[in-house]
């Protein structure tokens, strides 16, 4: 690796970088202009909705360990998950199938329910 291709930087919370936009002409703009603006970037394009019927939503594993106030170790033990698979649910690595996607929702939605199925199975 090279040190010509690598910037250093060290941040100074009281001094920090300034940067090049003209807030005060942002701020000028109308809803309407800062519209127009927005379409007219071409890399920045409105997501069409037949392409939003296509997005599914995602359980949020995390926020239902952590509502739970279960470790991540916790959580796979208490449900007889593997560990490697919530981290990797976590971190986005991997996403639950369907079946997972079912029983992470009736986790989330009574949690007591799926540890009694658990210890009478």
């Amino acid at each position: 690796m090279s040190d010509n291709n690598i910037t250093r930087i060290k941040v100074n919370i009281d001094n920090l970088p300034q940067g090049k936009t003209d807030w005060a002409k942002i701020d000028a703009l109308t809803d309407e202009e800062v519209e127009q603006a927005a379409l007219a970037d071409p890399d920045a394009q409105p997501t069409s909705r037949q392409a939003l019927k296509r997005f599914r939503r995602t359980v949020d594993v995390k926020s239902i360990r952590e509502n739970l106030s279960l470790t991540q170790e916790e959580f796979a033990s208490t449900f007889r998950l593997s560990l490697a698979t919530v981290r990797a649910w976590e971190q986005a690595k991997k996403q639950p199938d369907q079946t997972a996607q079912v029983l992470l929702k009736v986790i989330a939605h009574d949690p007591d329910v799926v540890k009694q199925a658990l210890v009478d199975s």
